[in-house]
């Protein structure tokens, strides 16, 4: 304890006043008055405080250069590639129509489902099973198999863009958009994943056959890609399909970002084409053909039916035919265009070519006497007729009249001065008449038959192609021999396409068919009076093909029939060619029905009839006038008066 003070006096001013005394120690366990605290320094810890935040800002000052000086293209690309989803936008097919513009085939809306898989990955959607989930959810909108959309969704996890169903209605769509928004609002209750967030459509066009089965053989179909299968649909893909568009937009969790870049490359709409088919004679065409196929038990039969003055394909028929909009249900034999495809033997329908070259190189006139015995022996055999008969007395009339293979042959080694020369004759007239060539048409599977060069002609085929046997064509190259004699002698390609209408709205005609002459005007006029004797000529093969108030021209075929499954001969082909009016002619009708197992199988007798059905159809639709003369009665036989 501290002695008390003692009062002092009064300073003297001039004596210095010494400082405060030093406090004693304290002694231990003293617990006496508060003594004030001295604070350290601030410094050191504000400097270790700067320090800590100076690092901290340069880390992110490098990381910051780093993202967006050095790595910066990087780091774009990859943030574009998971933000930015591309959509084709299908162009729209142009159309195909008739002559008059009706359509026969035509598009509709339709929508390809597609699906984003790197958004069902477990890391993105914390759900294991996530494909699995929206598979089972789309297979019944989709009538698809839930596997195979499961496989679909995962063989690629860090695709963008996958298609699980192409061609869709409207229908299916606005059933998924419903079935998205419930599984989103579960989502959001917390009552499972959005599995089907990233699961979109694309807006394409469905093709649509308004009229069914008619004319499928031509028009062909369109596959599940969106390309031409067969048919005008393939030949002219490019025309029809236009050029695909593109759209590239912002999306986040499997949505589109309403403010976010859009990027659109309008796609361009396809071109339409024309048809030179006139929808009406086609369907009387198809009509017929398909009813004398069926009565006869025919495998096949096939009509076409052309303009003999501009070579325009007015109908093309086949049966059986298909229905391009339900391909699942097509018979695979019959898809296709068998007037085009199938190469077959003409048989007698041939023989107007034969005489036109008679005709043409001067060796005989209609009224030529051919004396045609029941047997003809050549080469290694003996050739006969379609019938036994007593010796003929016929004219070369006579001889087309009643189709003799005989005196065909007979005709035909007039042309030279041996077997071999009037061969090479034959040969040149059959090629100018477009056999063993292609018809111009570029149709798709198109065969251009069989001709093989003179030289090659077998001991048999020199005296069988005269009359129609050991040579191939199809139905349109037959036609246009006949179209040849009714135009006068000239040949006109064939065409089957009038022109194309583009995007724009401008119609661009198809160029002109090129023409080649043949034989002469004479040599044609007369040998069309000639084929009228076939139907207006009571022993002519014909007569079933006479249609009343007008002049009609024709020719029958029987042919032997060349099996495709053996390659051997089995069968038979009936036909008939022709035009009307014989005097002004406008029209020519080919038909042909392949291997007749019920009933007649004479081509007069079941071609005909198909013939005279769609000839007056067509008279009747194009409005031409009927025959103002009779037709001149040439003699059949050298005897007749």
């Amino acid at each position: 304890m501290t002695a008390p003070r003692r009062p002092q006096g009064p300073r003297d001013p001039r004596k210095r006043v010494p400082g405060p005394a030093r406090p004693a120690p304290r002694p231990a366990g003293y617990r006496g008055g508060a003594r004030p605290l001295r604070l350290g320094s601030p410094r050191p810890r504000l400097r270790l405080v700067g320090a800590g935040l100076t690092l901290v800002l340069l880390v992110f000052t490098v990381r910051l250069l780093q993202v967006q000086a050095v790595d910066a293209s990087a780091y774009a690309a990859k943030a574009n590639v998971n933000r930015y989803i591309p959509v084709t936008l299908a162009a729209e097919r142009g159309a195909i129509t008739d002559r008059a513009g009706i359509d026969l085939a035509t598009t509709v809306d339709a929508y390809d489902i597609t699906a984003a898989p790197d958004l069902l990955t477990p890391e993105r959607i914390k759900t294991p099973d996530a494909a699995r989930q929206a598979a089972e959810l789309l297979a019944p909108l989709l009538a698809e198999r839930p596997a195979e959309l499961e496989q679909k969704l995962t063989a690629n996890p860090k695709s963008k863009y996958v298609v699980l169903a192409r061609r869709q209605s409207p229908k299916v769509w606005n059933r998924i958009k419903e079935l998205k928004k419930t599984v989103a609002d579960r989502a959001k209750a917390k009552q499972g994943a959005d599995v089907l967030a990233g699961v979109n459509r694309e807006s394409h066009s469905k093709r649509v056959y308004p009229n069914g089965d008619l004319a499928a053989g031509i028009l062909g179909f369109v596959n599940a890609e969106g390309r031409g299968g067969g048919g005008i649909e393939a030949q002219l893909n490019k025309e029809l399909a236009g050029k695909d568009g593109k759209l590239v937009y912002a999306q986040s969790g499997g949505r589109q970002v309403p403010t976010g870049d859009l990027k659109e490359q309008p796609a361009v709409p396809g071109s339409d084409v024309e048809l030179t088919i006139d929808r009406d004679i086609q369907w009387a065409a198809q009509n017929a053909i398909a009813e004398q196929v069926k009565e006869s038990a025919a495998d096949r039969g096939y009509v076409v039916v052309q303009d003999t003055r501009s070579g325009e394909i007015l109908a093309m028929a086949n049966a059986p035919g298909y229905n391009p909009n339900d391909l699942a249900h097509a018979d695979g034999n019959a898809m296709g265009n068998a007037a085009l495809q199938d190469a077959y033997e003409p048989g007698s329908v041939s023989k107007v070519m034969t005489i036109a070259a008679v005709l043409e190189e001067g060796k005989a006139t209609p009224a030529t006497h051919v004396e045609v015995p029941n047997r003809l022996p050549r080469a290694d055999r003996a050739f006969a007729d379609d019938i036994d008969h007593a010796t003929w007395h016929l004219t070369l009339n006579g001889v087309l009249a009643k189709s003799s293979n005989i005196g065909t042959i007979l005709a035909a080694e007039q042309l030279g001065k041996d077997q071999a020369q009037a061969n090479r004759v034959l040969h040149s007239y059959l090629r100018k008449f477009g056999m063993g060539a292609p018809t111009g048409l570029g149709f798709p599977g198109e065969t251009p038959g069989i001709l093989a060069p003179p030289h090659k002609w077998s001991a048999s085929q020199q005296y069988t192609i005269p009359f129609g046997q050991g040579l191939s064509l199809n139905a349109v190259q037959a036609a246009s021999v006949y179209s040849t004699i009714a135009g006068g002698g000239e040949r006109v390609q064939p065409t089957l396409v009038r022109g194309i209408k583009g995007p724009d709205g401008r119609f661009t005609p198809a160029p002109a068919p090129p023409r080649t002459r043949v034989i002469s005007e004479r040599t044609a006029k007369t040998l069309s009076t000639m084929l009228e004797s076939v139907v207006d000529d009571r022993e002519g093969t014909g007569t079933k093909a006479k249609i009343p108030g007008y002049r009609v021209a024709g020719k029958t075929g029987t042919s032997n029939r060349v099996d495709p499954q053996t390659g051997r001969y089995h069968g038979y082909t009936a036909s008939f060619a022709g035009f009307a009016p014989a005097d002004q002619p406008r029209i020519t009708v080919y038909c042909a029905i392949q291997n007749p197992t019920e009933g007649s199988y004479f081509g007069g007798q079941i071609c005909g009839p198909v013939y005279k059905k769609v000839m007056e159809f067509a008279l009747k639709t194009l409005q031409v006038p009927p025959s103002g003369t009779q037709p001149p009665r040439l003699p059949v036989n050298y005897g007749d008066r």
